[in-house]
């Protein structure tokens, strides 16, 4: 099996520490009690259908998936025994004996398999359809539509499976790749391989509400939309996460500031993600308390290529130097963050501190002569962000200011959408002009942040076929060192072509009330803590 090589000594350090101090305490057991997460309002609660991290940060609870990523980055084992292949193409999938889900059904290797066809037949339009692509027969679920935008439409596909998934017997499965891929036991610990029950398919509308997982917790009634949604400890767990806990109830707010206030009340117990503006009111208030570690979190501005107005490469270079991105991270976030000029957070192999080199520089004279030299603009520019928290807001604000003053742009609006409604409608091409995007690693590797720029069907419309075939070299290297120079390369071409821009590495943190223990800081998983460690004093 292939594993990722370690992160860099001072984050694997870091995080030992962290892990070290924060599991001393726990107790042996479950403490007959329930705690409160504060969350966001999800989109969807079906693995194959989810990328916000709020909603995955309820999926981390309800699923366990085929390896888990370890505070070192690499990945171990969790529901599979075994995970080998001869020659990084052709993977045989064991499953460990004795795991059901919550309603007592045995996860077998159908249960996986039916999962990730689900997840990949285009016509079901599952947002993490994509990372099944390196699987046989991808194409086939995905038919290409002859003509764009034309009146013709794609083919309806011809088969609702992968040929590159056989069911060997019921605990073992085989997974042929279209080509090698070294990391895939990496990609594994996604929670978009999740395996699903027969129940999903009964009621695919229904399982969103109420999900049937294997994990360590499992639903406790069905979804209340914006309002929480309740977990209990799954009694049938059988898994390498056992819960210390009853339960937990994520509570679901409108904005993160809102959580905060009510996490210093007492009134939810653990927050991630807390304003910048009101971190140093955390570290003084939450009395040690409170963590900080560096972040697989990278913010950037993305361009709808579909829309004419954005397709003249110098338009959207003017647009990146006219940012003055140190200035932002100051302002808006106390300087906590790191501006950058990388596709690549620094916790994941292959980041370069600058790769995008003087196109992500502050350069306002030169940004307004790369303006007209595009054609200058002309007419109103919207600016779209998702409504999470006020400094998301406030930094989309300051980017306009200094593209009014540095572009002469003077129509400039900013439209603030709500978070549950973001995502659904950047995929629809909703977005009239430049909008945040984020990027939190699923698993860490360098193809993951870049697949999802350059992937066919992009939600951009951005041809990325030349990053593609770098990342395929990359995906086919040997091990993840021979495979940087391929990833490093497709990045270049991200920077050539300039469908995004890169403006600054997060810092993850959280805090939580004092009667939580084993509180213990990832940034490998998806909620920043292991929710199964957590228990109460």
């Amino acid at each position: 099996m292939t594993a990722l090589s370690a992160s860099p000594a001072w984050l694997a350090v870091l995080l030992s520490a962290l892990a070290a101090s924060a599991c001393a305490g726990d107790p042996p057991g479950g403490s007959g009690k329930t705690f409160s997460y504060a969350s966001l309002e999800p989109t969807h609660l079906t693995p194959g259908r989810e990328t916000s991290v709020q909603g995955l940060y309820v999926l981390d609870a309800l699923f366990d998936t085929l390896t888990r990523i370890s505070p070192s980055g690499r990945p171990d084992n969790d529901e599979a025994e075994s995970i080998t292949s001869p020659d990084q193409r052709t993977w045989t999938i064991k499953i460990k004996p004795g795991l059901t889900f919550h309603n007592g059904e045995p996860v077998t290797a159908h249960s996986y398999v039916n999962a990730w066809n689900a997840a990949a037949y285009g016509p079901n339009a599952w947002v993490n359809g994509f990372y099944f692509a390196h699987i046989d027969g991808y194409d086939a679920l995905n038919p290409q539509d002859p003509d764009g935008k034309g009146p013709r439409s794609a083919p309806a596909p011809r088969t609702r499976a992968l040929a590159g998934l056989k069911v060997r017997d019921g605990r073992t499965f085989q997974v042929r790749l279209s080509a090698p891929f070294s990391q895939f036991p990496l990609t594994l610990a996604f929670l978009g391989f999740a395996p699903l029950p027969r129940a999903a398919f009964a009621d695919l509308k229904g399982f969103d509400r109420a999900p049937i997982g294997n994990g360590p917790f499992q639903m406790d009634g069905a979804w209340q939309h914006n309002r929480q949604i309740k977990v209990r400890k799954n009694a049938r767990y059988h898994g390498i996460r056992p819960a210390r806990t009853d339960g937990i109830t994520f509570k679901i707010y409108a904005t993160r500031e809102t959580a905060f206030t009510d996490l210093l009340a007492g009134r939810v117990d653990i927050m991630r993600s807390i304003p910048a503006p009101l971190v140093p009111r955390a570290q003084r208030e939450m009395k040690g308390r409170f963590r900080a570690v560096p972040s697989s979190t990278m913010e950037y501005l993305e361009f709808p290529l579909y829309d004419k107005r954005f397709q003249n490469p110098d338009l959207r270079r003017a647009i990146s130097m006219a940012i003055d991105r140190q200035a932002i991270v100051n302002g808006v976030y106390n300087g906590r963050y790191r501006p950058t000029g990388t596709i690549l957070p620094p916790i994941v192999p292959g980041y370069r501190p600058n790769a995008c080199g003087e196109t992500c520089t502050y350069q306002p004279q030169k940004a307004r002569r790369l303006l007209g030299k595009a054609g200058g603009w002309h007419g109103p520019l919207e600016l779209s962000v998702a409504r999470q928290d006020s400094t998301d807001q406030q930094w989309m604000v300051d980017v306009a200011n200094q593209l009014r003053q540095n572009l002469g742009i003077g129509d400039i609006k900013l439209r603030v959408v709500p978070q549950a409604d973001y995502l659904p409608m950047l995929q629809r091409h909703g977005a009239t002009g430049p909008y945040r995007a984020t990027w939190v690693m699923d698993y860490p590797g360098a193809e993951n942040y870049l697949t999802a720029r350059c992937s066919a069907g992009n939600r951009q419309e951005y041809d990325g076929s030349a990053c593609r075939g770098l990342i395929s070299k990359g995906d086919a290297a040997p091990s993840m060192s021979q495979s940087l120079p391929f990833y490093q390369q497709a990045e270049d071409v991200l920077f050539k072509d300039l469908p995004v821009i890169p403006l600054w590495n997060r810092q993850d943190t959280a805090a939580h009330s004092a009667r939580l223990t084993g509180v213990n800081v990832d940034p490998y998983v998806f909620p920043l803590v292991r929710l199964d460690r957590i228990a109460i004093k």
